[in-house]
């Protein structure tokens, strides 16, 4: 069976990590104009900078969690794709394979001037003068809001041609990855982890209303046997 997880901040906050729209996230915190945008960058990349190493801080000190785990395991019996909205590595670090990051990686960096080069960073902290093998000031290697997603078309192909569809811990308002619901095939089981309440027209779909490792407790029983 062909499986394909669709993951958002929801299931990483269960290892600590602050959503952005939570009561008590990040949007409280920042402006998302001040540090997640292309023009924020150009404003004031020092203080971009230092938003991102705070982030990227908690995340080398944070471990993937129970959810992130199940979804790993979930390959020894099925072919699983996992396409997430979040920028940590725990499903690499949990054991998954197939990762596809659409909102870009958070422990990654790229040339300001050359896309392509693209560096893993060792450390959490990146510094203004830290730069590329041309010479440009290193930023984060994350899809900023008024950026394209690259990755959509390939996210788009893996859901149409899924038999199972998990979403785990995404409300389903950040578009355009939320869209991505709708692709699924009518004859797709469509299972929904999420503890609140989440509006949507999909059809048929199987709310589990629990947090994301509670939930994936349930859905890898079930999924483990078939």
């Amino acid at each position: 069976m062909e499986i394909v997880v669709l993951s958002g901040a929801g299931l990483s906050a269960e290892s600590g990590l602050k959503t952005f729209r939570d009561n008590g996230g990040l949007w409280e915190e920042y402006d998302v104009y001040q540090v997640a945008t292309p023009e924020a960058w150009h404003a004031n990349p020092e203080l971009v900078t230092r938003f991102y190493n705070q982030r990227r801080k908690q995340l080398f000190e944070s471990e993937p969690n129970l959810a992130h785990r199940l979804i790993a395991k979930l390959e020894a019996y099925h072919s699983v794709q996992v396409v997430t909205q979040n920028i940590d590595d725990f499903h690499e670090r949990a054991g998954s394979t197939r990762v596809l990051h659409l909102h870009g990686e958070l422990k990654k960096l790229r040339s300001t001037v050359d896309d392509t080069l693209v560096y893993e960073a060792g450390h959490w902290e990146v510094k203004m003068g830290d730069v590329c093998a041309r010479g440009s000031q290193l930023r984060p290697h994350i899809v900023w809001f008024g950026e394209s997603v690259p990755q959509m078309p390939v996210a788009e192909k893996m859901v149409r041609e899924a038999d199972f569809l998990l979403i785990v811990g995404t409300s389903l308002s950040v578009y355009p990855a939320a869209g991505l619901a709708y692709l699924a095939r009518p004859e797709a089981n469509i299972v929904l982890i999420d503890p609140a309440e989440v509006t949507h027209d999909l059809g048929e779909v199987r709310h589990i209303r629990e947090k994301a490792g509670a939930g994936m407790q349930c859905v890898y029983e079930e999924l483990s046997a078939l």
